[in-house]
């Protein structure tokens, strides 16, 4: 096929390497990121504009941070919905808001084409590995159509439902992640102040039912004191945002989901809002005056 990709950053620029590699034709588009140089070496063709990327693509995928930057590359001046042709597949693999998403699919189907909303999960080195699990909302049609360019990019794939159930989904799936970064956390934290070995609790807990990817991969972090992004505290924020927003339009609370947001502000307070978000421990290191191991200078 020939693949339009727009958003090259942390996520987008493996992902798009891995349809490249499949054999597609890849147009690309940088969005904040710069135009990574081993996908121009490898074939990809630089677009000017999102409406000519558009215009050129049977499929267009978008990877971008939040609803407003799909909304601006979708419906802004020269954004995707002026190029697109009748038949085009849209396929928006950013984490947002699930009811912008179903405003947005509308518009996209009134021009005549499909739309399917795919968020993942896995991070970096997911994408990297193109181990990503993707949740899907969308017709089945148009889903089965972009299934191939997907498993490209992924391994566990789920159609769940209608437009907008992929973001659904992907909030959910954010909620579960942040409450399993804050258990690890305290547990391990706890350990370490009580005067065990954090590293050799985390290899006991990994052998039992408290062990999961979060104390696998994020608990190592914790220790190594690694927190370079691989998913940024800031879009985890945004995440349990909309978690927290549809919780209040439903007429439901979700408590510790906004505890978990709390001790991401804390951490954005003191300067984190880089940090990956498994650096939710250094708001509870804060509050209990111990680090869980020493910092690494």
């Amino acid at each position: 096929m020939k693949i339009g990709f727009i958003g090259l950053g942390i996520m987008g620029r493996p992902m798009a390497g891995h349809l490249l590699n499949g054999g597609h034709q890849l147009l690309v588009l940088g969005h904040r990121s710069p135009l990574p140089q081993e996908l121009v070496s490898g074939g990809a063709f630089v677009s000017s504009s999102a409406r000519d990327l558009a215009a050129s693509a049977e499929v267009v995928i978008l990877m971008l941070p939040d609803t407003p930057d799909v909304e601006s590359v979708l419906f802004g001046e020269g954004g995707v919905a002026a190029g697109l042709r009748p038949g085009t597949h849209v396929v928006d693999m950013s984490s947002i808001d699930p009811i912008a998403t179903r405003g947005f699919a509308e518009r996209i189907e009134a021009l005549g084409c499909h739309y399917v909303d795919a968020p993942v999960s896995g991070g970096e080195v997911g994408a990297k590995a193109a181990s990503l699990t993707i949740m899907c909302g969308g017709k089945p049609e148009a889903f089965e159509h972009v299934r191939p360019l997907l498993e490209l990019m992924g391994k566990n794939i789920t159609h769940v439902g209608g437009v907008g159930s992929g973001q659904v989904t992907k909030v959910a799936n954010q909620i579960i992640v942040a409450l399993n970064i804050e258990a690890v956390a305290e547990a391990l934290l706890f350990a370490s102040k009580a005067g065990a070995d954090p590293a050799k609790v985390r290899e006991a807990l990994m052998g039992g039912f408290a062990a999961s990817r979060v104390l696998e991969v994020h608990g190592q972090r914790m220790i190594d004191r690694t927190f370079a992004p691989g998913f940024r505290i800031g879009l985890h924020q945004k995440d349990l945002n909309l978690a927290l927003s549809g919780a209040r339009a439903l007429g439901m609370a979700l408590p510790n989901t906004a505890q978990a947001q709390q001790l991401f502000s804390a951490c954005v307070a003191h300067g984190g809002k880089d940090w990956d978000h498994s650096a939710m421990v250094r708001a509870l290191e804060f509050l209990a005056e111990h680090e869980v191991a020493p910092s690494v200078e």
